[in-house]
């Protein structure tokens, strides 16, 4: 009787750790699954601003939100919607479960305030995006021509984006226009 029920037990205990082996990862719990591609910065036209862009991905089944961008190559990065022609600065965007949150020319974008140099074509501009739910994801920016326009670029190059730990707050001040 003792061997049954410790045989029993012992079958309990394996079912309970293989079922928490085989959860699903995030898209079971719920939890966004974020990306980042075609990141790139136009160089700058002026010495005191530039613009950024980038496509966030969440094949995750739950929603984030982008609530701040952070660079060490201007003072201050703001995020930034463009519709029928007016821009605003935005305090955070959403971005959805399963879906795409689109950062490109004449719509949503990030502005860079008070350049700490002026980058030039080939360099790279580094960024942390600063996420509600995920956390920091780290993102390199090649810089392209000015007129550079990935709907009509082809072959990769187009940014890079690396996953980190933490995150900070940054506050917002008024409204830029470029």
């Amino acid at each position: 009787m003792r061997r049954r029920l410790l045989g029993a037990a012992l079958a309990l205990v394996a079912a309970a750790s293989l079922a928490g082996c085989s959860d699903g990862g995030a898209a079971a719990s719920g939890a966004p699954e974020l990306s980042v591609d075609g990141a790139f910065l136009p160089q700058p036209v002026n010495a005191d601003m530039a613009a950024g862009f980038f496509k966030v991905t969440n094949k995750g089944s739950a929603a984030d939100q982008l609530t701040s961008v952070t660079s060490p190559s201007a003072e201050r990065v703001t995020l930034h919607s463009t519709k029928d022609g007016t821009m605003r600065e935005q305090d955070a965007f959403e971005v959805p479960a399963d879906g795409t949150l689109d950062f490109s020319r004449g719509g949503n974008h990030l502005m860079f305030e008070k350049l700490t140099g002026r980058p030039a074509v080939g360099d790279t501009v580094e960024v942390t995006l600063h996420f509600s739910e995920s956390g920091e994801i780290k993102v390199s920016l090649p810089v392209k021509e000015a007129t550079y326009n990935p709907a009509k670029a082809s072959g990769p190059g187009h940014g890079t984006a690396h996953p980190a730990q933490g995150r900070t707050a940054q506050e917002h001040h008024g409204t830029v226009r470029s």
